[in-house]
């Protein structure tokens, strides 16, 4: 399966999560910056409120594409015990690479969300939304987090995803949509058309969107 783009993923994502469409316990989490034209698509179409939930990869240090955990809004953090060990991690380097990472968690929560508050996730049906899923690191520090905040459940929806991660995250997740889990997964971006980097701009002009269509969603 191999999508136009982000946009087109969303509305394909959007379809087979039409039980949740016009609910007012909703509300769609996006995973900047990839996550939020797609979440965008699925808010728009469900007919619910869109916000975002910043995670920041922990990569490995010399080798920062290579992930060993991820944290999440809200002090949550998942690590990849066995990347740590292979990679010989120490504890020294797990916690200068969180500090660092932290920084651009908070500088992209500002940027994003600038004077606008959240909307509270207690009692809702969270639906965090990305564009993809490779090792599932962020996700599930995404998942952690929002656990946090005391949601009635947390649904993960993806466009796909390798088969591995998507198993890591339903063990965490109380449901997940991955309409495509190919069997000799090597990336997200091979799936898509179209998968030029999302900008701070679109990212932020989307949310901006969907705020003013759901102005009257208290916070």
């Amino acid at each position: 399966m191999v999508y136009r783009d982000r946009s087109d993923a969303g509305c394909a994502l959007a379809a087979a999560l039409a039980r949740y469409r016009d609910r007012d316990d909703v509300l769609v989490l996006a995973l900047p910056r990839g996550g939020v034209p797609v979440g965008f698509e699925v808010a728009m179409a469900l007919g619910c409120p869109l916000d975002v939930f910043v995670v920041r990869k922990l990569g490995v240090p010399d080798h920062p594409e290579w992930a060993f955990g991820a944290i999440g809004s809200g002090g949550a953090r998942v690590l990849n015990q066995d990347v740590v060990r292979s990679a010989g991690i120490t504890a020294d380097e797990i916690e200068r690479v969180t500090l660092a990472e932290q920084g651009e968690l908070e500088r992209r929560e500002r940027l994003y969300r600038a004077a606008t508050d959240t909307v509270n996730p207690r009692d809702r049906a969270v639906i965090l939304v990305d564009d993809g899923l490779a090792t599932g690191a962020t996700m599930r520090a995404a998942i952690v987090g929002v656990r946090q905040r005391h949601p009635s459940a947390v649904v993960v929806a993806v466009p796909v995803g390798s088969p591995r991660a998507v198993a890591d995250v339903a063990r965490e997740a109380d449901e997940v949509i991955c309409p495509a889990q190919p069997w000799d997964f090597q990336a997200v971006g091979l799936h898509y058309a179209n998968f030029e980097a999302t900008g701070d701009d679109e990212a932020r002009a989307l949310l901006d969107e969907a705020r003013r269509r759901f102005a009257s969603i208290v916070v």
